[in-house]
């Protein structure tokens, strides 16, 4: 037992814990959190910015790109909800992300008193966006409750978690009793039953294949055996891009595993809610469909899969290869259909012009440990669909969220957790101002990342359905932009602006060589329609 303050037990017990980065704004609530913090010296280093949405955002970047918590800190009321878009996005995107946010007083906590910073029910509303939250009430608590708030996030499904503190509780001083890191509960373990029946079931396929998420990327060589064993083209959602790399010949993108999936006899679906398929493609009942998940919660949200397993994926998939070399029939090779097909693909994509070139440039100039952080935007969208990735979380999207203007405060965090890797944000004009005060934060704490903004003048994909598709009723989409290089330079980025995707080449060997942020402004018209290669049509139960 040790005396110390509210907020130096959650400081240390947050040490505990692996975080050595934490990000967010001090203010009166969390006074003596931060005293605590900077009596700490460095061991948690502290990147403060200008709004808490960037904080947050930073946070999930630094998450989502190392697979590791992070942490940030925020007052009450509006800094709590400021932020709570990032939240939203961190749960969308299974990120293990801690939310630290300050509280009225106790005796004015549900009051609906008009304290400073009061929202009703703050702790409620952290639940809603949560995987898990609770108070530290007394500074005794504080080791249990972070131990409790981990062991949620790390456990099974990872997903964030919030932790509220009032301001006293942060000041008082008293026993403490720290406690060392607890490791999560191990994930369940697969049933033999249904390992063993799946196993026939894809063993027996003459044209089986894998749609794999984010919930395989700590299993990609199981993952791959599988898939050889079975011959199977691996499709990849968003969010699970980089889980095989796109050379090898089973590595197939969404557009070409759309078409395929019409076609299979089997599907085998590893950590992956499988929404487009559900709601896009079509799953007939008839599908022999194999779903598994460490959520068991997911395995018959949308429907009832043949076979579910409820696993995590490393230890499922390799008892799943076990299984099936025992029921495997022989299959020819499909490296060469798959090559033809994957050709017809890529000129699909090609015809996207000039999406397709600035992203071929990019490709070819990022080296494949690489980051690109990609918005909610039209140039963004080419690389979800078009774009290889060779490593797991190397593309950082919102998920489902589709949080516009999350994109450049998240690439600073994915920057911060990768120090040694460069780092890309694809922008439209629109959603980079909704952050772009995060420059500030950017040429404070010198962190050297690439902003790509597209400059049409316009939410360009809002703008182009109200021509388009509703009789040119175009209203509220034109934008009044500021001359964006002379923005950035004027908070000390280097800043260019470009036309074509030869001198983005030349503009991006420039950024990468920079010790700082880099802004590259290119000016664009309006933009050929992406979405018959994401939004793809039914194919099955027609």
């Amino acid at each position: 037992m040790t005396r110390m303050s509210g907020g130096a037990a959650i400081v240390k017990s947050l040490r505990n814990y692996g975080i050595d980065t934490m990000f967010g704004i001090p203010g009166v609530q969390l006074d003596h959190f931060f005293n605590a913090l900077h009596d700490e010296g460095n061991a948690i280093r502290f990147i403060h910015n200008r709004h808490e949405q960037g904080g947050a955002y930073m946070a999930f970047g630094h998450a989502i790109s190392t697979g590791k918590p992070s942490a940030y800190a925020v007052v009450p009321g509006p800094g709590f909800l400021n932020a709570s878009a990032a939240l939203n996005t961190a749960y969308a995107c299974n990120a293990p992300v801690l939310c630290l946010s300050g509280q009225v007083p106790s005796d004015r906590i549900g009051r609906k008193l008009g304290a400073h910073h009061e929202i009703d029910d703050q702790l409620g509303v952290m639940r809603k966006l949560t995987k898990w939250a609770d108070r530290i009430e007394h500074p005794s608590e504080a080791p249990h409750v972070i131990e409790q708030a981990f062991g949620a996030m790390l456990s099974g499904r990872r997903r964030p978690v919030a932790i509220e503190c009032a301001p006293e509780t942060l000041k008082e001083v008293s026993e403490v009793n720290l406690r060392g890191p607890i490791a999560p509960p191990g994930p369940p373990k697969p049933d033999p039953a249904m390992i063993e029946r799946a196993a026939k079931i894809l063993g027996a396929a003459k044209t089986p294949m894998i749609l794999a998420g984010r919930g395989v990327f700590d299993a990609c060589e199981e993952l791959q055996a599988v898939a050889e064993m079975l011959e199977a083209p691996i499709s990849m959602s968003r969010n699970g891009k980089g889980a095989i790399h796109p050379d090898h010949h089973l590595a197939v993108p969404e557009a070409l595993g759309h078409r395929l999936y019409a076609d299979c006899d089997a599907v085998l679906a590893v950590g992956t809610r499988m929404y487009e398929q559900y709601y896009g493609w079509g799953v007939e009942p008839s599908l022999n469909l194999i779903r598994m998940d460490i959520d068991a919660s997911e395995i018959n949200r949308s429907g009832e899969p043949l076979v579910g397993i409820v696993a995590d994926a490393r230890e499922g998939l390799a008892a799943l290869a076990n299984a099936i070399a025992k029921h495997n029939i022989k299959r020819n090779s499909r490296k060469c259909e798959l090559a033809v097909a994957k050709a017809e693909i890529q000129t699909e994509f090609e015809k996207l012009s000039p999406q397709w070139g600035f992203i071929s440039v990019l490709r070819s100039e990022l080296p494949e440990d690489g980051f690109v952080v990609g918005e909610s935007t039209q140039m963004a969208y080419m690389a979800r669909i078009g774009m290889p990735f060779f490593k797991p979380r190397t593309y950082v999207s919102p998920g489902f969220s589709g949080t516009l203007g999350y994109g450049f405060p998240t690439s600073l965090g994915v920057k911060i957790g990768n120090p040694e890797n460069h780092v890309v944000s694809i922008n439209g004009d629109g959603g980079f101002l909704f952050g772009s005060n995060e420059l500030a934060t950017a040429v404070q704490h010198n962190i050297a990342t690439v902003t790509l903004v597209f400059n049409d003048g316009a939410y360009g994909n809002v703008k182009r359905s109200q021509i388009h598709s509703y009789g040119g009723r175009v209203i509220g989409t034109e934008l009044h932009n500021p001359d964006f290089v002379k923005y950035a330079e004027s908070f000390g980025a280097q800043a260019f602006r470009i036309n074509t995707p030869e001198e983005l080449a030349e503009a991006l060997k420039k950024g990468f060589d920079h010790n700082g942020p880099t802004l590259i402004e290119i000016p664009v018209g309006e933009l050929p329609s992406p979405w018959h290669l994401m939004h793809l049509p039914r194919v099955r139960g027609i």
